[in-house]
């Protein structure tokens, strides 16, 4: 889909939704706390997001859905998780538990399943026990082949909608030998199992995303045909971890989201709110607190764009930027939501007030993205196996790998080119020190100076000074390949799984995010809409990076900051998404006077 298309799409939905402050609209904040606070499950916000054909945007049209490609479903999940994080997941869960067939399911398998959802059945992703986690290759739950099929027994716990959902996706073991060959996908319809084969576990009552249902299922004797099976015997790991690398991208709408709710909420109490004579958006210290929560959102948001846009133009590379943005998106933007708690003071604790009861369920919910599908620990990990060959390639890759990267970049990072069919099944599980970002950031540098160079003024100066911090930035690949060979010399086997090898891919994922800021400037300026491209912005973004590493260095000064306060309370005038997507949002329809109470 074209970017207007997509922008069009997202309007729809937005007016179908209406104002989340007005108590009478469709998905209204007063609703959502009060599921919040009971801990009940979205049914009628689910069910009527499926009446907009919501959950068909995120399925293959080839097979009867509607998605053209993922973004597209990643941003119309934007706009529902700015409202309720928990239905967004409830949806977002429902496409997952539809990967493994997407990646390598029959045609009848796949028609099958959507068929179904489009019924209202859903499908949730049977993958997690109680006492593995992450350690997929000792999951115990098991398959024995009998006539016909197989029979599964088993826990799967905590697995997201596992009592709503219709159908569960179960990773199981075939082998009789332990190893990566020896787990296959089941599709198990717990309509057809025999009474007393499947068990529902009760909702868990959680912290964060309180109205989702997280519980489990337990199996005894559960028969699946063999027709169940997705794929061929032995693939299950393949597939499993194919699946989490999407899962990773797709969840990352949460983050975004509830950073944009809680910088709308503070900026509508700091605009009214007047102290001493002044707004207290006027106040120097909490312009800056604003400005900086928006660098880093607009920060992740870059990665995102990204990150959605290499599963169909970079499968291959998606191992990498997959766990970058899992693990750097959410932990950079829970410290934003402390930032942001700050500027709202005491009103973050008041529950009932009928502007900021939302901060604190955003506070709480944002936490599911560090952990579903892969936490910190499981990202740095995947990124320090791969990390000498990333830093290799960064350093010494020949000007035909990087005219290469350069070339698929403007596709990655433009968001009006058009993208590839997505195909699934052509991600791999490492990446061969290929990283399209880091790669062609020396090329998205030139075309920056260029830009500079065609500017005048302060913009000018802004965009040399962005070019300037990003060069230092990207510059540290060398010393940093250094120190990943002296730390592999000195440890040896005890390497990958050493605290200073993570802390180099921590480092790394800054490098990444540097390239993305600056690659999405030269190659999206062209398709936003004022008051973006801001050079003010992108130099106040890289300095946001470069503080993770020097975090009392300020680089920008107090005229950049009042530059990107401009862009920002623009965005928010024109009630526009806090992103480069700037998609327009409902209509504000309610009294907002209550912002400075």
């Amino acid at each position: 889909m074209s970017k207007s298309d997509v922008t069009e799409l997202a309007a729809e939905l937005e007016e179908y939704l209406g104002d989340p402050h007005d108590p009478d609209s469709r998905m209204p904040f007063v609703q959502i706390l009060d599921h919040d606070v009971r801990g009940e499950y979205p049914y009628q916000f689910v069910a009527l997001l499926r009446r907009w054909g919501l959950h068909l945007r995120c399925l293959p049209a080839s097979d009867g859905g509607l998605a053209g490609n993922v973004e597209t479903g990643i941003g119309l999940m934007r706009l529902v998780a700015r409202r309720d994080p928990s239905t967004a997941v409830g949806l977002a869960l429902n496409s997952l538990g539809f990967m493994p067939a997407w990646i390598l399911g029959t045609s009848e398998q796949k028609s099958a399943l959507i068929a179904d959802m489009k019924r209202g059945s859903s499908v949730s992703w049977g993958l997690s026990e109680r006492v593995h986690g992450s350690d997929l290759v000792a999951n115990e739950v098991l398959a024995e082949k009998t006539d016909g099929g197989w029979l599964l027994t088993g826990e799967k716990w905590p697995i997201g909608n596992a009592t709503v959902a219709d159908k569960t996706v179960v990773f199981a073991r075939t082998g009789k030998r332990p190893g990566p060959a020896a787990y296959s996908l089941f599709v198990l319809d717990k309509w057809q199992a025999e009474a007393g084969t499947v068990e529902d576990l009760p909702f868990e009552d959680l912290y964060g995303t309180r109205a989702l249902d997280l519980s489990g299922v337990r199996m005894q004797g559960a028969f699946v045909p063999d027709s169940a099976m997705i794929g061929r015997e032995g693939q299950g790991l393949e597939i499993a971890l194919k699946t989490s690398q999407t899962a990773r991208v797709v969840l990352l709408h949460l983050a975004l989201s509830a950073v944009d709710t809680s910088l709308r909420l503070a900026l509508d109490f700091a605009e009214r709110r007047v102290l001493f004579g002044d707004a207290i958006s006027d106040v120097p210290y909490t312009r800056r607190q604003l400005t900086e929560a928006f660098a880093d959102l607009m920060i992740a948001d870059a990665m995102v764009l990204g990150a959605a846009r290499a599963l169909q133009a970079a499968p291959e590379q998606i191992s990498v930027w997959s766990s970058v943005a899992k693990y750097l998106v959410p932990t950079l933007l829970q410290k934003t939501m402390a930032q942001l708690t700050v500027v709202l003071g005491a009103r973050t604790f008041l529950r009932d007030h009928p502007h900021y009861g939302m901060h604190q369920k955003m506070v709480r919910d944002i936490l599911i993205t560090d952990i579903a599908d892969g936490n910190t620990v499981v990202n740095l990990r995947n990124l320090a196996h791969q990390l000498a060959g990333l830093l290799d390639k960064a350093t010494g890759a020949d000007e035909s790998v990087r005219e290469a990267a350069a070339g698929r970049a403007a596709t990655l990072f433009g968001m009006d080119r058009e993208l590839p069919v997505y195909e699934p099944v052509r991600q791999e599980l490492f990446s061969r020190g290929l990283d399209d970002a880091v790669l062609a950031a020396p090329d998205g540098l030139r075309r920056l100076r260029a830009l500079a160079g065609e500017a005048r003024g302060t913009e000018a100066a802004r965009l040399l000074g962005a070019a300037d911090l990003a060069e230092e930035l990207l510059g540290r690949a060398g010393p940093m390949r250094e120190r990943a060979a002296a730390l592999k010399s000195a440890l040896g086997k005890d390497c990958p799984q050493s605290p200073e090898l993570f802390e180099l891919a921590k480092e790394y994922c800054l490098l990444h995010a540097a390239a993305a800021c600056v690659l999405t400037y030269v190659h999206s300026c062209e398709a936003m809409e004022g008051p973006l491209p801001s050079a003010s912005l992108l130099l106040l973004q890289l300095e946001r990076i470069r503080r993770q590493l020097y975090p009392h260095e300020l680089v920008t000064s107090q005229a950049v900051v009042d530059d990107v306060m401009q862009v920002l309370r623009r965005l928010h005038q024109e009630n526009s998404l806090f992103s480069y997507w700037q998609f327009p949002l409902a209509k504000r329809a309610t009294d907002e006077s209550a912002a400075c109470r």
